[in-house]
């Protein structure tokens, strides 16, 4: 089933999300937060891809969007890109959204965490929900494995209180 919550991106949203997940898998694969994302060009050409590396590189801001946000170096104009994301971006990665005035957002999933999407469609971004199964399920079998790495990453401090 796939929300949309504007206009569809310009290019297919399905075939853009295998690039996050491919990265996501990546990520899961060298012990890190399964979580990828890319950030295209409104004709779908590929700009930059990443992954969650919070563990890999020892580093709280290698969020999969801001890897993919890095990969894609300096841009003059993000209105017309699109972030694709495994899962809904948090709020520190909406505010990266916002901040450089990226237009669409496809994510894979919101059932496991939902972050900022409503935050990003009230400053005009168009948000598109895949509800991809394959993402639902590595995200709720990694949640299920790894609970205090997953609260870690989300910000819910060990006696389970947010901040």
């Amino acid at each position: 089933m796939t929300t949309r919550y504007g206009p569809p991106p310009v290019t297919d949203a399905e075939r853009l999300l295998e690039t996050a997940y491919r990265q996501a898998r990546l990520g899961l694969a060298e012990g890190g937060i399964p979580i990828g994302a890319a950030l295209f060009a409104a004709d779908g050409t590929l700009l930059g891809e990443g992954r969650n590396r919070r563990v890999q590189h020892d580093d709280p801001s290698v969020h999969g969007e801001t890897d993919a946000f890095r990969a894609a170096g300096r841009q003059h104009d993000y209105s017309s890109t699109i972030m694709v994301t495994t899962l809904s971006p948090c709020w520190y990665c909406s505010g990266l959204i916002r901040q450089f005035g990226i237009g669409s957002v496809v994510i894979g999933e919101n059932r496991t965490f939902r972050g900022g999407e409503d935050w990003l469609i009230e400053a005009g971004v168009l948000v598109t929900v895949l509800d991809d199964q394959r993402c639902v399920g590595m995200m709720t079998e990694f949640i299920a494995e790894r609970p205090s790495l997953w609260n870690e990453d989300i910000g819910v401090r060990p006696n389970g209180a947010n901040p």
